[in-house]
C-alpha cells in the first residue's frame, strides 16, 4: 500500500478484503455521530495495525478470530467471520473442514458448550451455502 495513504484507508482495504464489500458497506451504512468515532478506531487500529501487519497472513488471523470469538462467545462476531471465512480471496479462504477443526480446538480450551453452539451456528452456514447436505 502507498505510503502516502492515511490508517483509515489502508485499514479499509484490509477490512474489506477480509469481510468483503457487501458486510463492509452495511456496517458503514450503520454509522451514525454515535458509533462512528468507534468505527473509525477499529478500522485504523484493527483493520490497518494489527490485520495490515505481514507476519501471520489472513489465514491465520482468520483463525485465530475463530477461535477467539468462541471464547469470548462473540456468537454474531463469529458468524460475521465464518462467513468471510468461507467467501474470502482463494488465498485466505478457510474450508469447511478447517472451520471443524477450529471448533474442536475450541471445545478443549474453551469448553464444549461453547463448542456445539458454534457447531450449530457454523452448520447453519454451512447448510445455506449449500456447503453441507440439509438435516
Amino acid at each position: 500500500m502507498s505510503d502516502s495513504m492515511n490508517d483509515y484507508d489502508k485499514g479499509m482495504i484490509n477490512r474489506r478484503r477480509v469481510l468483503g464489500d457487501a458486510w463492509v458497506d452495511k456496517s458503514i451504512a450503520k454509522s451514525n455521530a454515535f458509533n462512528g468515532e468507534f468505527q473509525d478506531l477499529i478500522t485504523r487500529y484493527a483493520w490497518n495495525e494489527v490485520w495490515g501487519r505481514p507476519a501471520l497472513g489472513d489465514k491465520t488471523r482468520r483463525l485465530m478470530v475463530l477461535s477467539t470469538m468462541i471464547a469470548l462467545k462473540a456468537y454474531e462476531e463469529f458468524v460475521m467471520h465464518v462467513r468471510a471465512a468461507l467467501d474470502g480471496p482463494p488465498e485466505s479462504r478457510l474450508t469447511p473442514d478447517e472451520i471443524k477443526e477450529v471448533i474442536l480446538q475450541a471445545a478443549i480450551y474453551c469448553g464444549v458448550p461453547a463448542a456445539n453452539h458454534a457447531f450449530a451456528l457454523a452448520g447453519d452456514i454451512l447448510r445455506e451455502k449449500g456447503l453441507l447436505p440439509a438435516a
